[in-house]
């Protein structure tokens, strides 16, 4: 692994921090990624378009693109420069998340000609905002088993069925939708992907109200929504494969859990009072000290793997999933001791208690992560089968048709 940019790296990341730190406040030392200063604070909307429009308009949106597409024509490591780079700064751009780096490259890849010169650019501008409608209630992890359907009448297909866990479908102008169209024939053949206009008559948007307080996904309900055959990316039927290019993207696309981390974690020891003194001073509370941070290096060093590959011009491999795993799940653990660490109060949230309510807030948020992107049993399932070669789980319903796969209780 190499752990030093090249020159060129290094003049390229010189010329990020330049960008940042003209546009936009570094991050306090120890501060970590806000819950409560999101997407649903005042103005936040207004002020992540006004940095992303300057962030486009400065070349660093779409870097690692094609220039067809739109894009800088750059490498992937630059782009991971620069997402580096903008991780120490309080910038809001997760709202453009879905568009940028899931929609766009799927249309590009897929799309028509007219596609891409309709929604690539207003969306790298952040001049409209996408949401994704994939998952659904009865699917579970196994996005093949959607029942969401798509008929085709005329020119047109008409929608009916419902989505859930849309973050952002509330605030969204499009938003990437995969349907069944087919279901005569086995479940991952049978489907076909849209754009949809979130503002089409018969879409109804239930925000849902999260133990944290916030609402930022919802459940996306579709009574007879009309979707014009030219908003269908791809071919009929091919809906799988085209949803695999948006997957793939969103996978090798997840950035770290948010926080905190170990840097917070010691930060809160040296301010817990324990009988026997302060925190810091306790060898059981060393102990687990030590283990978190062996944990995270061997995590930073994990990605490194990553980082090494694009800056040598490769494509990382499924060993990536590694890194979502592990992170998810040693944020929860290094969460859940800190709250034991502050005791009594652990459940309480504000900016009066210890490390400003951090923890505790980021505990309410913590198991989305283990979700999003693909839960840990489908991480779990990729690196086993794809990593260690072991071989596939049985699959009882391949080759069935989706008509035909059994649910429920069967009396």
């Amino acid at each position: 692994m190499d752990f030093e940019d090249t020159p060129e790296e290094a003049a390229f990341r010189a010329k990020c921090r330049a960008f940042l730190d003209a546009n936009a406040e570094r991050r306090k030392p120890g501060a970590v990624e806000g819950y409560r200063r999101g997407q649903d604070a005042p103005g936040a909307m207004e002020r992540a378009k006004d940095f992303q429009r300057r962030k486009y308009e400065a070349g660093f949106v779409g870097i690692h693109w094609p220039v067809e597409w739109g894009g800088g024509g750059g490498t992937p490591i630059q782009h991971v420069i620069y997402n580096q780079e903008e991780a120490k700064y309080d910038v809001l751009t997760g709202l453009f998340g879905i568009g940028i780096n899931l929609a766009q490259p799927t249309i590009c890849t897929w799309g028509t000609p007219e596609q891409r010169e309709r929604f690539v650019k207003p969306a790298m501008r952040a001049e409209e905002v996408w949401c994704q409608l994939f998952s659904e209630p009865g699917g579970g992890s196994d996005l093949a088993a959607l029942r969401t359907r798509a008929e085709k009448q005329g020119d047109e297909w008409v929608v009916n069925g419902q989505k859930i866990w849309n973050s952002g479908a509330h605030y969204s102008d499009f938003g990437i939708l995969v349907a069944r169209s087919n279901p005569d024939v086995p479940k991952h053949e049978g489907l076909t992907f849209f754009i949809l206009d979130m503002k089409t008559p018969g879409i109804e948007i239930r925000p849902i109200r999260q133990i944290s307080g916030s609402s930022h996904f919802n459940e996306v309900f579709f009574n007879d929504v009309r979707i014009p055959d030219s908003r269908r990316v791809g071919p009929v039927g091919a809906g799988w494969k085209v949803a695999l290019t948006t997957l793939m993207n969103e996978r090798h696309g997840m950035r770290d859990a948010p926080g905190p981390d170990v840097a917070e974690l010691f930060r809160l020891a040296q301010t817990i009072e324990l009988e026997n003194g302060p925190a810091i001073d306790d060898s059981a509370v060393q102990e687990k000290l030590a283990e978190f941070y062996v944990r995270s290096q061997g995590l930073k060093y994990t990605k490194f793997r990553g980082i090494t590959a694009l800056s040598r011009g490769q494509t990382p491999g499924p060993e990536s999933s590694i890194v979502k795993v592990v992170a998810a799940n040693k944020l929860q653990d290094i969460l859940s001791y800190g709250l034991d660490m502050i005791g009594m109060a652990g459940p309480a949230m504000g900016e009066t208690m210890p490390v400003a309510g951090i923890f505790e807030e980021a505990l309410l948020y913590s198991p989305a992560l283990r979700l999003a992107g693909g839960t840990d049993e489908i991480m779990k399932n990729i690196i086993a089968e794809r990593v260690l070669g072991l071989p596939q789980d049985p699959r009882a319903d391949k080759g069935m048709p989706f008509r035909d796969i059994p649910t429920g209780t069967r009396k």
